[in-house]
């Protein structure tokens, strides 16, 4: 199933994307896409829904989040090593974790801003994983029975302030708009291996990576077990899970998005997401 979110910001409708391409409503069933909807028995009650049943969508609605009620925005740094060979960086000998604010949240095809200030932001396409059941010290073995589904993260970040502004990267992560998710949260039937992907970025046309999931340092079901030792794991979740090279930091000479641009990125299988890039 592709589930998704769609209608205002603050006021997103549940939905599916039907087999034919249609949008179909889903708020006659759950109220959300979050929260006990993403457990193993909320999704088998959506999944036992003919979509043919339900009300077809009119016109072509805004986009929001895949997800809504995020708890956490988890994400993991330098995990391509060609990546972290292009960012001056080595492989670490354990994840680098740190966090996007939820305030940062939006829909895939929202507008980014620029940060007042920035000089230096930056695109990363990533493949995110969204928690379906919850749970503490999770073996690696039964990891993917965790996962609810999987979706196109957009990792934006302001450079300057992630490396060169003293302490956490998370000052560099976190602004707002710097998480579009989406469109679609992809149930895993439709994801037999999430590390073999196609994952792709243009910036106004300009392709600047073209990766794929199959080179990443530590696998989807090593980051559920990892993370879950230093955490619980709870419905709704979501784990960003590191971009492959050719962000703009990467480029000689460096790179960083201006105002007027447009990004385009997508994941095989997942969808695509478009964002304009304003000034804050």
């Amino acid at each position: 199933m592709k589930l998704l979110r769609y209608g205002p910001k603050g006021q997103e409708k549940p939905g599916l994307l039907a087999a034919d391409g249609t949008l179909r409503d889903l708020s006659g069933i759950v109220t959300d896409i979050a929260g006990e909807v993403l457990t193993p028995a909320g999704i088998a009650r959506l999944r036992a829904v003919d979509p043919a049943s339900l009300p077809a969508v009119p016109g072509t609605p805004r986009i929001g989040p895949c997800v809504g009620q995020v708890g956490k925005f988890i994400c993991i740094g330098l995990n391509y090593a060609d990546h972290a060979a292009e960012s001056g960086a080595t492989v670490p000998p354990e994840p680098v974790v740190f966090n996007k604010w939820t305030s940062a949240i939006v829909g895939p095809n929202d507008d980014v801003e620029i940060p007042r200030g920035s000089s230096k932001t930056d695109w990363e396409v990533e493949l995110g994983v969204v928690i379906g059941q919850g749970g503490r010290y999770i073996s690696e073995a039964d990891a993917l029975q965790h996962v609810a589904g999987y979706c196109v993260v957009n990792d934006v970040s302001e450079r300057e302030y992630q490396l060169e502004r003293h302490g956490t990267w998370d000052k560099g992560k976190g602004c707002d708009t710097f998480g579009p998710l989406g469109p679609w949260l992809v149930t895993p039937d439709e994801v037999p291996n999430p590390d073999a992907l196609a994952l792709w970025l243009e910036v106004d046309g300009h392709r600047y990576q073209n990766g794929s999931t199959a080179t990443m340092v530590y696998k989807v079901p090593f980051l559920i077990s990892y993370l879950s030792r230093f955490m619980s794991l709870q419905p709704g979740d979501v784990i960003s899970t590191g971009t492959p090279p050719g962000v703009g930091l990467g480029q000689k000479p460096p790179v960083y998005l201006r105002a007027g641009q447009v990004m385009h990125l997508g994941i095989a299988g997942l969808g695509e997401q478009r964002q304009r890039v304003v000034q804050a």
